[in-house]
């Protein structure tokens, strides 16, 4: 096997995988999990300037 075939067949495989990854973060079964950890930030934050507001 000479370099060029290794190099494409590296290319087929790293791009299946990109097609796979793309395929499992935008499937619909994926939206709440992501929707959450989007949230995340937000919630902390808010959470975090309402305690500080409770203490005098």
């Amino acid at each position: 096997m000479d370099l060029v075939t290794f190099r494409s067949i590296v290319l087929v495989v790293l791009f299946i995988a990109f097609c796979v990854m793309v395929v499992w973060a935008w499937s619909p079964k994926r939206k709440k999990s992501f929707d959450e950890a989007a949230h995340l930030a937000v919630e902390d934050d808010l959470l975090n300037n309402n305690s500080k507001e409770v203490q005098p």
